[in-house]
């Protein structure tokens, strides 16, 4: 298949499920393609870069699936390179549930959001834990001034990658979002009141 992330997602069951439903001709096409969402690219790479969040999901050795939202300052995940995205592991709640994970199965599904603009990109890829003592790794990894205890580091081994539709996004907007758009408009307001005081006088 033509497109690395179909290619890991789309089992023969969800292809013959597809065709039940109508929707396999749409996806087929990619098949004959050049081979696409592999390696990490500029627009991936700009996205990526202006998260302040994602959501990473792993898999138990009892086979549940369990998800998690890591969060930090825009930009705390890092696009090492066209293959390789990775993150200082802030401590947190101490239940280690996806570091237990990874012990069994390193593979993780990633969403990176950006609900202003209504769009997300999925990513697949094995994670690599990144010990406290591989300074070198985790100091590509720092985030300098964010007030945060760092355990360790991860690195995520992209293997396939796909922008996904923005049907059914909210769009939801960030403190700072807000903060930009009340600014303009409070000094609009500060220039209104400025030219009527100056008609008046």
């Amino acid at each position: 298949m033509a497109h690395a992330y179909h290619d890991i997602a789309f089992t023969e069951t969800i292809k013959a499920l597809q065709e039940q439903q109508g929707s396999r001709a749409s996806y087929a096409r990619f098949e004959d393609a050049p081979q696409r969402g592999e390696k990490i690219g500029q627009n991936e790479a700009a996205f990526i870069s202006a998260r302040d969040s994602f959501y990473m999901a792993s898999t138990s050795e009892t086979g549940w699936p369990y998800m998690q939202h890591r969060g930090g300052p825009e930009g705390f995940m890092r696009v090492i390179d066209e293959g390789t995205l990775g993150f200082a592991d802030f401590a947190g709640n101490r239940q280690y549930v996806t570091l237990g994970n990874l012990r069994g199965d390193d593979r993780v599904s990633l969403f990176f959001m950006d609900y202003a603009n209504r769009t997300r990109l999925k990513v697949f890829g094995r994670a690599e834990v990144v010990d406290p003592s591989d300074t070198e790794t985790l100091e590509k990894l720092a985030v300098p001034g964010y007030r945060a205890r760092v355990e360790r580091g991860m690195l995520i081994r992209v293997s396939a990658f796909d922008w996904n539709c923005q049907q059914h996004i909210t769009p939801r907007y960030t403190e700072a979002q807000v903060a930009q758009v009340v600014e303009k408009l409070t000094q609009r307001v500060a220039d209104l009141e400025a030219q009527l005081n100056a008609g008046g006088t």
